[in-house]
């Protein structure tokens, strides 16, 4: 299998590398995670004129020509900034809402301002007793006319304070937790009937919880099929997997980088203590946890598009291989750093926390394990 990158997409990461690196310094993403908009709309402009919000997108869907592959460098190299602006949320969710799900009117109407830079979307599906399964759905969306009837709260939508429409989950038929009868809508986050509460995450991102109340929403807004969405959610999912597998192997590199140096630099017994042999080996298994990462996540990119069997594998695969390499990564990172590893002062413990919800988010390493075992004797 090749895993060499083409020119332009060498080029691609050394654009992104060089946008982190210029304006993405630790200080400034402080600030801006500590800030009452919690994310910088002139950055999501300058990415969507750097052409980094369409290059995940093929010609033909309006993009730049990419896919999964160049979703992986960008997610990975914003990793390494911690950068909040929601490009998972919009770009690879709902991008991939629309690419695989989405009716040749709503491709039309979206994919262009999503790549633009006007359209910014949220995927609200978790709900205050779902934990991870994605088919635990009690909103409901009650047939109305020619429409529906939304009715329900969503828990922890990230990046629904920046959005523009929400990509939500609803039950049209069926028990709380049937895997039939699911079906998903595209829906303005200015609807009447939506209000929202936001606040920050313990990573520097802003999330909301999402009430609907009688909102109305016509026949046009549903994505994929009425009652059968659960598949297409599925495999978005997936798609989101992969590139949060990517953003932590960013924050893998950044965490070895820092602690190696700190190692280098910090003196007990007249002696670095990265002379220590202890040490040595921890940061040796830190460096063979983030290349195991790297090869798992470039697994599950290139296997995306294959049969769903293979894909769910992948991708379950890829994530409890991340979830264990971050908790060694982070922990390890902190625990050679010293006290000072979790001050608010040094770049260690956000990235710690960043692994960390990472590693929870779209099901955590055990949830994941499951669902690879049962796949493998399914």
């Amino acid at each position: 299998m090749d895993f060499s990158f083409t020119s332009e997409q060498d080029q691609l990461r050394d654009t992104v590398a060089r946008l982190v690196r210029q304006q993405y310094d630790f200080e400034t993403r402080r600030k801006v995670a500590k800030s009452e908009a919690g994310w910088r709309p002139e950055m999501w402009a300058q990415f969507a004129e750097l052409g980094l919000l369409g290059a995940s997108f093929s010609e033909e869907e309006g993009g730049f020509g990419g896919g999964p592959i160049e979703a992986m460098i960008i997610s990975e190299e914003f990793g390494k900034g911690l950068v909040v602006e929601p490009y998972l949320q919009a770009v690879i969710v709902g991008g991939n809402f629309l690419r695989l799900g989405g009716s040749a009117a709503q491709r039309e109407e979206h994919i262009a301002g999503l790549v633009g830079g006007e359209a910014i979307f949220a995927f609200a599906y978790s709900e205050p007793k779902s934990r991870f399964d994605l088919n635990d759905v009690s909103t409901i969306a009650k047939k109305d006319g020619a429409g529906y009837t939304l009715n329900g709260h969503k828990a922890v939508v990230i990046g629904a304070p920046f959005a523009t429409h929400l990509f939500v989950t609803a039950r049209t038929s069926g028990a709380q937790r049937d895997k039939a009868g699911i079906t998903v809508f595209l829906v303005p986050k200015d609807a009447k009937g939506i209000t929202t509460r936001d606040y920050p995450t313990v990573d520097g991102l802003r999330a909301s919880e999402v009430l609907f109340e009688n909102v109305s929403v016509g026949a046009d807004t549903v994505v994929g099929e009425v009652d059968n969405g659960l598949p297409l959610i599925e495999k978005v999912v997936d798609y989101a997997i992969a590139a949060l597998c990517a953003e932590a192997c960013g924050c893998f590199k950044i965490l070895n980088e820092a602690t190696i140096t700190y190692a280098k630099q910090r003196k007990q017994f007249g002696r670095p203590i990265a002379d220590f042999q202890v040490l040595q080996h921890r940061m040796v298994d830190m460096f063979m946890a983030a290349e195991q990462a790297i090869s798992m996540t470039y697994m599950v990119t290139l296997k995306l598009d294959e049969a769903d069997k293979a894909r769910k594998l992948a991708a379950s695969g890829a994530k409890v291989q991340i979830g264990k390499a971050g908790r060694l990564i982070s922990q390890d990172a902190v625990q050679i750093h010293g006290g000072m590893g979790m001050t608010d002062e040094l770049n260690v413990g956000h990235f710690f926390k960043r692994v960390t919800m990472i590693e929870s988010q779209f099901g955590n390493t055990d949830w994941h394990l499951r669902r690879y075992t049962e796949l493998s004797n399914g």
